[in-house]
C-alpha cells in the first residue's frame, strides 16, 4: 500500500500557512507594489506610466493617511451630502449677496418706468 507524500511545507514546520493566513498578514501590515513602464524609441521618450499599488485593510490605510474613498462623492454617500452642503452654501451667500446689492439700488430706479399711453 503506498500512500501520498505531504511536500515540504515553505512557511515552517508544523503550521501550513492557507490562502486565509496569507491575506490576513497582508492586510495587517500592508504591502507596496510599485514599478514604472516606459516606452522608447533610439532613445526618446515616448510614454512613461507609473505605477503604484497598496494592498492593505481599511484600518491600516486610514493609520497611513490614506482616505480618498471617504471625500469622492463617486465613492461615499457621506461625500456627496458634504458637496451638497458647501454648494448650497456658497449658493446662499450669493444670493445673499444680491439681495443686498439690490437693497442698495433707489427704489425709482427699480420701479419699471410707466408708458404713456399714446392718443
Amino acid at each position: 500500500m503506498t500512500t501520498a507524500q505531504r511536500l515540504p511545507d515553505p512557511y515552517g514546520n508544523g503550521g501550513g500557512a492557507n490562502l486565509a493566513d496569507i491575506l490576513e498578514r497582508v492586510l495587517d501590515k500592508g504591502i507596496v507594489i510599485a514599478g514604472d513602464i516606459r516606452i522608447n524609441l533610439l532613445d526618446i521618450e515616448l510614454l512613461t506610466i507609473k505605477l503604484r499599488l497598496i494592498v492593505a485593510s481599511v484600518d491600516k490605510a486610514k493609520e497611513m493617511g490614506i482616505d480618498w474613498w471617504e471625500t469622492d462623492p463617486q465613492l461615499s454617500s457621506r461625500a456627496g451630502r458634504d458637496e451638497l452642503a458647501r454648494e448650497n452654501a456658497e449658493l446662499r451667500a450669493h444670493v445673499a449677496e444680491l439681495e443686498e446689492a439690490r437693497a442698495e439700488v433707489p427704489a425709482r430706479r427699480r420701479a419699471p418706468a410707466k408708458k404713456e399711453a399714446k392718443e
